[in-house]
């Protein structure tokens, strides 16, 4: 049963101090992060210390290092803080105009730089006070049939890692909600005056070195999945953790890459590339802005999944690609 007359004790500051004084590893600092003087700070210790039966930070002649309950103690009230935020998020109206909020977005690297010159020239215009962060995300090669490659992603929703994500997905769990952003196809990248350009058969696909842009480093994609459909296979001889990383090599190898063709329209002349067909059929991706249900309640998140529904990602392109 909850004890609400202990509850009753807890200052919610407390928890506050706690979370800054671990970030900082100071006292000083953390009282001047806070406003607070450095005495104030060291009676809330001394408060958290008796509600917590934990000495919680030892001094260093460096400043202070928490104790191995305190690093226990760290992602439990880390949640709580954060819990409390999206209260408090929620029931002061959004207005996008005047807002300081700061929203997190996670996608592959070649989707963060296909959609963030769109969106960040709409935030601009629209809500100039809003940041925003970006955190690289790609999928995991599946074990079995069941598996899903992005559900690292979708963790990090749930766990409020980060707000929205961007994912080529055609349908979500129940528990999520979508909105179509684009669609995006696949090419194959090369340098200018690459022989496969002059003849881009499947046969000179499969001969040729191969560059894969994978996380994890495992030299096998969807491509690979559908030659070996096929009875066919290629040579990966490079493998890069980003979509960016793969446009910098090209330009001074015989490798070629599958890459979105979106990107490339974005960046083949800054790199000096070109692109062919891909040499075999493919649906095209739906890229999709998903968040939880639950965070979708949040009129920031909300907006942001809007604004990211109405981008228009054709400017600044190669048509030719």
């Amino acid at each position: 049963m909850l004890n609400t007359a202990h509850l009753a004790r807890v200052d919610l500051n407390l928890l506050v101090l706690f979370h800054v004084v671990l970030e900082e590893g100071h006292v000083g600092r953390a009282a001047a992060r806070l406003n607070l003087t450095p005495s104030a700070v060291s009676h809330g210790l001394a408060r958290l210390r008796r509600l917590l039966s934990d000495p919680l930070f030892l001094r260093t002649p460096k400043g202070v290092v928490p104790t191995t309950r305190a690093l226990a103690l760290n992602e439990e009230i880390s949640a709580i803080l954060k819990g409390v935020q999206g209260v408090l998020n929620a029931a002061v109206p959004f207005d996008a105009a005047t807002s300081q909020r700061r929203f997190v977005l996670g996608a592959a690297d070649a989707v963060l730089a296909t959609t963030m010159v769109p969106l960040l020239a709409r935030i601009a215009g629209e809500a100039p006070h809003i940041d925003i962060g970006l955190i690289h995300t790609m999928p995991a090669r599946p074990r079995s049939p069941k598996d899903e490659p992005w559900a690292g992603a979708l963790s990090k929703l749930e766990r409020r890692e980060i707000d929205v994500a961007l994912l080529p997905l055609q349908a979500v769990p129940p528990r999520f909600a979508a909105r179509h952003v684009y669609d995006e196809t696949f090419v194959v990248a090369m340098r200018s005056g690459h022989p496969f350009a002059r003849r881009p058969s499947l046969a000179a696909f499969c001969a040729s070195q191969h560059l894969l842009v994978t996380l994890s480093g495992d030299p096998h994609g969807f491509v690979d999945e559908m030659l070996a459909k096929r009875g066919l296979k290629r040579r990966i001889g490079v493998t890069v953790p980003s979509f960016m990383m793969a446009l910098a090599h090209l330009p001074s190898s015989n490798l070629l890459a599958v890459l979105p063709r979106s990107l490339l329209r974005q960046y083949a002349t800054r790199f000096g590339l070109i692109a062919a067909e891909l040499p075999l059929k493919r649906k095209a991706d739906q890229i999709q802005a998903v968040a939880t249900k639950a965070a979708l309640m949040d009129a920031g998140v909300a907006w942001v999944v809007d604004t990211l529904a109405h981008l228009s990602i054709d400017g600044n392109r190669d048509e030719r690609i």
